[in-house]
């Protein structure tokens, strides 16, 4: 979607459904951009924090952790674990499956990104108030919440 201009009419500027669209396409860049220039990707975050919240998983439970297809979990563990950040270890109550562990310095990567992803967060909300983030947040939760519940399940980021 281009952004909106004075052209636009006034009937579709209005519409939340389509602002909801454009401010997500871009904190979508925003996000992007910004885990580019850590050399990072919204899935790494996405699996260091699951990690580092909940601990050890399998790749199966990892994915549930996170919403990211298994098939592309597996790419995003080797990118980790290339850079150190995870390790990939026969799980000891089935062989046939491995545990994803975080290290210490993916704690560290986790730690990282967790400064950038707020400092990321408050560029997308500049223009709000801290009470106001706090309710524009509420709102979306329950919006989430409600259309997750019809069965559609957002991508993580």
């Amino acid at each position: 979607m281009r952004d909106d201009t004075p052209a636009t009419p006034a009937s579709l500027r209005r519409l939340p459904s389509r602002m909801l669209a454009g401010v997500a396409m871009h904190t979508d860049r925003l996000v992007t951009e910004g885990l580019a220039r850590a050399d990072a990707r919204k899935w790494h975050y996405a699996a260091l924090v699951a990690l580092h919240e909940a601990g050890p998983a399998s790749q199966a439970e990892l994915s549930k952790r996170t919403g990211i297809y298994r098939s592309d979990l597996v790419t995003v563990i080797n990118e980790l674990a290339e850079r150190g950040f995870v390790e990939r270890a026969p799980d000891p109550a089935d062989r046939r499956r491995n545990v994803i562990t975080l290290t210490p310095e993916g704690l560290g990567q986790v730690r990282r990104l967790q400064e950038l992803i707020a400092e990321l967060q408050d560029e997308v909300l500049a223009p709000l108030s801290r009470p106001e983030r706090e309710q524009f947040s509420g709102f979306l939760a329950r919006l989430l919440e409600h259309h997750a519940g019809r069965g559609s399940s957002p991508e993580q980021g």
